[in-house]
């Protein structure tokens, strides 16, 4: 700070003469050099100022700066472009975060978006069969789909139209309402059905496939002839001989080795073979026989091998049409006579 100048001596004030006035030229002449200590002593000057008297010449005196000039501007440069390279950090480093932050953001969103179409897809397929289910469920137990036709497929020896009849109970229920345990109830009445499968056919039909025992032939009784199958089981009782059916003559009864034997040999005969059949003859399970309505006699011996001995049969008649009698009880070796 520039201290004020004191006002010059006015000429009339007292005390003042000439002598003083060559002491102001000397005093001037060594002004410098104590201009140059009064700098290096500039703090001190500063800190202890004493005041002038009458005899001392007071002076100006400049603080000097604590480092120059050049060195305060490229220290203020460098505070600038430190400042300036901090807000650029900062900007950086907020951008960096804001773009993290919208990627965040982002994927967060895509994987919310991804998980409700996951959901999405598995509550409508959850839902699709849920309805199917509960739609199958409902028409197949509402009387839109109930049994309004009934058709019997595999009835030969039976009337399919007795079928039917047996069966009229099953019609106005609902298809997947059918009771098996009624059906085979009704169907006991036909001991010809060997076997029955029952196959719903929406809307309205039910369709009936039976299997039908296969008759070996009849035996005499005191009721009158009764038909059976090579289980034995009385398929129906007649007064008179059913056409068409061969006599069993069958040493034991139907129990015995002789009629499983005289059985297996008629169900491997072909069906055209089997129906020239007029009787049949077992004195044991080895020994069955049986002729023909055109007089032929078959020997057939056991029931083993049975398969093959009916196709040596069938050659052998054709072979020899005229001959009478046919062994096949050896099958390796026929003899036609």
């Amino acid at each position: 700070m520039r201290r004020p100048a004191p006002l010059p001596a006015s000429a009339d004030e007292p005390g003042r003469d000439r002598s003083e006035d060559g002491a102001d030229t000397r005093e001037d002449a060594t002004r410098p050099a104590r201009a140059r200590r009064g700098r290096n002593e500039g703090s001190a000057v500063a800190e202890a100022p004493h005041a002038p008297d009458e005899n001392s010449i007071t002076e100006v005196i400049e603080p000097v700066a604590s480092r120059p000039a050049a060195e305060e501007s490229v220290a203020d440069g460098r505070e600038e472009s430190e400042s300036t390279d901090a807000e650029v950090r900062s900007t950086e480093v907020w951008r960096a975060a804001r773009a993290r932050r919208k990627a965040l953001r982002a994927e967060i969103r895509r994987f919310t978006q991804r998980s409700r179409r996951r959901r999405i897809v598995w509550w409508a397929s959850l839902g699709a069969v849920a309805a199917l289910v509960l739609g199958s469920v409902v028409a197949a137990y509402s009387p839109l789909f109930a049994v309004r036709e009934i058709t019997v497929v595999g009835a030969e020896a039976v009337d399919p139209t007795e079928v039917q009849q047996a069966l009229q109970g099953q019609l106005g229920v609902p298809l997947a309402l059918v009771d098996g345990a009624e059906v085979k109830s009704a169907l006991t009445e036909f001991p010809i059905i060997e076997t029955y499968a029952l196959e719903a056919r929406p809307p309205h039909e039910l369709l009936v496939r039976i299997v039908e025992r296969t008759p070996i032939g009849v035996v005499k009784s005191d009721a009158g002839y009764s038909l059976l199958d090579a289980a034995g089981v009385v398929l129906a009782t007649t007064p008179k001989r059913p056409k068409g059916q061969p006599r069993l003559e069958v040493a034991g009864g139907i129990e015995s080795a002789a009629f499983r034997s005289a059985g297996l040999v008629m169900r491997s005969l072909p069906a055209d073979l089997r129906e020239t059949v007029t009787e049949v003859r077992a004195s044991s399970g080895d020994d069955v026989s049986f002729s023909t309505s055109d007089g032929k006699t078959v020997i057939w011996g056991g029931e083993g091998d049975s398969v093959r001995k009916a196709e040596v049969l069938v050659s052998l008649i054709e072979a020899a049409p005229d001959a009478r009698t046919f062994d096949v009880s050896s099958p390796t070796v026929p003899v036609a006579g």
